[in-house]
C-alpha cells in the first residue's frame, strides 16, 4: 500500500483530516476509506427511500428514463418460473433437467437473502450445497452443486439435511449464550455416495448494490490488497484471483469467497446451475457423465436464455437501488458506529468504496457508497471453514460480506439468518462466529460491555 493513489481512487479531491477519534493510522487508501464520513445514501446516487418489504426490489434513482423498459423486463425474467422443454411459451421453457428452484426469485425472494431450513429435513427452499472432488474439481457424478429437484422422468441428485449441535458460551460479563453449529447429510443419492466429497452449504446472498461493487475500480481492490500483512495491523485481506473465458487474470468480487468477476457470469452460472437454464456464456446443459437421463432429456439446442434476454437480466441486477439507511443520527446508533469503528469491525468491513468512471452503465461511474465491505477474502478460522477451495480462496478464506441493507432483512425476507450457511440467529451470533483475522474483534465484542454490544447491533440494524 502507498500513498501516493489514494485520492485518485477515491475519486475525490482528497481527505486532509481523518475523523476524529478515528485510530487508523495516515497514508493508506483503506485508512481514507474508513475515515469516510457515512451518510444515509449507502448506494450513492443510487439510494432509494424505501424501508418496505420491497425495499430492494427498486430501480436506481439515479438512472434514466429509458432504462426503466429494460429494468421492468429484467425484473419480469428475475420473477419468471421456467417451464419444461417444450413448453407452451418457448422463450421462458427448458427448466433443468435437474435444478434447485425454478426461478432466480425462488432463492432470491424479494431480492433478498436465502435461510437455512427450520428443522432437519425440510426443503431448501432458498439455499444449496456446493460440492467439489477432492482435488477441488467438480464432482464427476454431481457436478459443482446438489440438485435436489428435476423435470418429469429424470432423477433428482438428491437431498441435503442440515442438523445442528448447539455451542454454549458466556459474554465477559457473564451472560450466557448458544451457537448453533451446522452439519450436513446427505439422502436419497442417485449417482454413488459423497462421503469423499468437499461440501460447502450457501445461502443466497442479497442482490441490492452488485452493480456498484462490480464497478470498483482493479486499482482500488490492489490498494487494498495485503496478503502478507504489511502493515502489521493483523488483517491479511486478498484478492481471489481469477481467470476470466479469454484466458485474462481478473479480480473475483461477488459470490461468499469472491469466486465470480462479474455480474454477468454471476447470472449465468446461477442460471445454469440453479435453473438449468442455459445462456450464451453457459451454452453446456448441466448433466455429469454418470446422469444418463439427464443427457437423454429433450432440451432446446441453443441458449434457453436469449441474449436479449440475458442482457436485461443483467441490466436489472446490476441498477437495483440501495436502501437508505436509518436513524444513523440517533444516540445508541451513533455509540454503535463509534464502537464498530474501536472494535476493529471496519479494518475488513471497510464502510465506503468509489466506483470508476468507465463503470458498465453511467449511472453507476463515479459513486462514493457504503457497502462496508473491502471484496477480499479473509481467513475466517476453523470455526467457519468450509474446507473446500474456490479459486484462489482458501476453505477457511470468505470475502467481506457488504453490510448495506442488513437491518432490512426482516422486514424484506422475514428472518434473522445470517452467514454464509445461515447458522447465526441475528447479528450477534454473527459476530461471536467471527474467528481467523477476525478473532481479535470479535472477542473484543464479547467482552465489551452490554450497552456497548446494544450499540452496535443498533447501528448495524441502522444500515
Amino acid at each position: 500500500m502507498t500513498k501516493a493513489p489514494f485520492a485518485a481512487l477515491l475519486g475525490l479531491a482528497g481527505i486532509a483530516v481523518f475523523a476524529a477519534g478515528a485510530g487508523v493510522g495516515a497514508g493508506t487508501l483503506r485508512d481514507a476509506l474508513i475515515a469516510t464520513p457515512v451518510t444515509p445514501d449507502l448506494g450513492g446516487d443510487t439510494t432509494i427511500a424505501n424501508a418496505t418489504a420491497q425495499a430492494y426490489t427498486q430501480l436506481s434513482p439515479n438512472a434514466p428514463a429509458d432504462r426503466q423498459r429494460a429494468f421492468t423486463f429484467g425484473d419480469r425474467l428475475f420473477l419468471t418460473e421456467w417451464a419444461e422443454y417444450p413448453g407452451s411459451a418457448q422463450a421462458f421453457d427448458g427448466l433443468g433437467p435437474t435444478f434447485n428452484r425454478n426461478s432466480c426469485s425462488g432463492c432470491h425472494v424479494r431480492n433478498g437473502r436465502g435461510r437455512s431450513p427450520d428443522k432437519p429435513g425440510d426443503p431448501m427452499d432458498s439455499m444449496l450445497i456446493r460440492l467439489s472432488a477432492a482435488d477441488g474439481a467438480p464432482h464427476p457424478a454431481y457436478g459443482d452443486q446438489l440438485n435436489d429437484r428435476a423435470i418429469l422422468g429424470v432423477a433428482p441428485e438428491g437431498r441435503a439435511i442440515i442438523d445442528t449441535e448447539e455451542i454454549a458460551g458466556r459474554f465477559g460479563d457473564g451472560t450466557p449464550y448458544t451457537l448453533l453449529e451446522p452439519r450436513v447429510r446427505f439422502a436419497d443419492l442417485a449417482y454413488g455416495p459423497l462421503d469423499d466429497a468437499l461440501t460447502s452449504p450457501r445461502v443466497a446472498p442479497a442482490v441490492i448494490g452488485m452493480g456498484l461493487l462490480e464497478a470498483v475500480p482493479v486499482a482500488t481492490l490492489e490498494a487494498l490488497d495485503d496478503p502478507d500483512d504489511r502493515d502489521g495491523d493483523g488483517i491479511s485481506g486478498r484478492i481471489n484471483w481469477l481467470t476470466d473465458g479469454k484466458g485474462k487474470r481478473v479480480p473475483g468480487r461477488l459470490g461468499w469467497k469472491a469466486n465470480v468477476a462479474t455480474i454477468a457470469e454471476q447470472a449465468a452460472g446461477a442460471a445454469v446451475g440453479d435453473i438449468g437454464i442455459t445462456t450464451g456464456l453457459r451454452p453446456k446443459q448441466n448433466c455429469p457423465a454418470p446422469q444418463a437421463s439427464c443427457r437423454a432429456a429433450a432440451a432446446d439446442p441453443g441458449p434457453e436464455m436469449s441474449d436479449s434476454f440475458f442482457d436485461r437480466l443483467v441490466i436489472y441486477m446490476r441498477t437495483l437501488a440501495v436502501p437508505e439507511a436509518r436513524g444513523l443520527d440517533r444516540p445508541l446508533a451513533r455509540q454503535g458506529a463509534a464502537v464498530f469503528r474501536d472494535l476493529g469491525c471496519a479494518a475488513c468491513h471497510i464502510p465506503t468504496l468509489t466506483t470508476g468512471p468507465d463503470a458498465p452503465l453511467p449511472e453507476l461511474a463515479g459513486q462514493t457508497s457504503h457497502p462496508f465491505t473491502d471484496l477480499l477474502v479473509h481467513d475466517m478460522g476453523e470455526g467457519l471453514a468450509d474446507h473446500r477451495p474456490d479459486g484462489a480462496a482458501s476453505g477457511s478464506e470468505w470475502r467481506t460480506p457488504p453490510l448495506w441493507g442488513i437491518g432490512l432483512l426482516g422486514v424484506v425476507n422475514g428472518h434473522d439468518r445470517l452467514l454464509h450457511d445461515g447458522r447465526a440467529r441475528g447479528l450477534a451470533e454473527a459476530i461471536l462466529w467471527h474467528g481467523g483475522e477476525a478473532e481479535k474483534a470479535r472477542e473484543a465484542f464479547r467482552n465489551a460491555p452490554a450497552g456497548e454490544r446494544e450499540a452496535l447491533i443498533a447501528f448495524l440494524g441502522a444500515l
